[in-house]
């Protein structure tokens, strides 16, 4: 009887177990922001161990196919943070993307932080130089129909795109997950939309309630865009086809704190 008592406490404790591990799961798909900034939604599984991916920053390499063999998996291909609300449109107004809810402040600065590592003057239609076939028109003015179809007539060539440099696993996840029409053009507005999602993905939310260190936050945003640095001053990919950051850490966490003071 003893034995027998002994074993079924135990599967009380491992399903007990097993039920606070699902509710501390359940508790992460909540955006922290309160002016519904991002909504939830799941945009992607969770990454299993990583055979590819991982594309060297796009705006300081040079010429790099889209993925690099046996790379972490990175530049938001997959997302860092599944569970994270990512959408910044409200649901009002009977459709998905109705009303568009204006972005904080904090959330441009930053944005104009990431595009001053990956874009260039180029900005919106800035295109990986890596890139020997170029678009047949400036980004802006292609539609995402028209991207993915210069993405496959042009294989073996890097394909990173507009103000956040896009890779295409990134590019058509973010598409899909946020409900993008081929026909969408691939305009500023579109472009900071799907960035976004990005962002919230890397701990905007749980940053800005405490709940995710300022060095954890940045060293997500390394991982996704690679001409930022990490705190040894690198990038995150750096060593990949002569990879490098765009900024050095004092920069980046200079602006940092000044986007998000303390």
């Amino acid at each position: 009887m003893p034995l027998r008592m002994s074993a079924l406490a135990l599967i009380m404790t491992f399903l007990a177990l097993l039920l606070c591990t699902a509710a501390a799961v359940s508790a992460q798909g909540y955006s922290l922001v309160g002016n519904q900034f991002f909504l939830q939604k799941a945009s992607a599984p969770m990454p299993g161990p990583a055979t590819s991916a991982a594309p060297a920053p796009q705006a300081i390499a040079s010429l790099l196919p889209d993925t690099l063999p046996g790379a972490d998996q990175g530049r938001g291909a997959v997302s860092l943070n599944p569970g994270a609300a990512s959408l910044f449109r409200g649901r009002s107004g009977g459709g998905l993307f109705a009303p568009i809810l204006k972005a904080p402040p904090s959330v441009k600065r930053l944005l104009d932080l990431i595009a001053s590592a990956e874009a260039g003057k180029a900005q919106y239609d800035a295109v990986q130089y890596g890139a020997t076939r170029k678009p047949p028109k400036k980004p802006t003015s292609m539609t995402i129909a028209e991207i993915n179809t210069w993405i496959d007539a042009t294989p073996g060539q890097p394909h990173a795109i507009g103000r956040y440099q896009f890779i295409p696993a990134t590019l058509r996840r973010l598409v899909k997950h946020q409900g993008v029409k081929p026909q969408a053009r691939f305009t500023p507005e579109l472009q900071d939309q799907l960035a976004h999602q990005l962002i919230e993905e890397a701990g905007y939310s749980a940053f800005l309630a405490s709940e995710m260190p300022r060095k954890t936050f940045m060293l997500n945003l390394a991982k996704i865009w690679a001409g930022l640095p990490i705190s040894t001053g690198k990038s995150y990919y750096e060593g990949y086809a002569g990879n490098s950051a765009s900024l050095t850490w004092a920069h980046f966490k200079a602006e940092m704190q000044r986007i998000f003071p303390a």
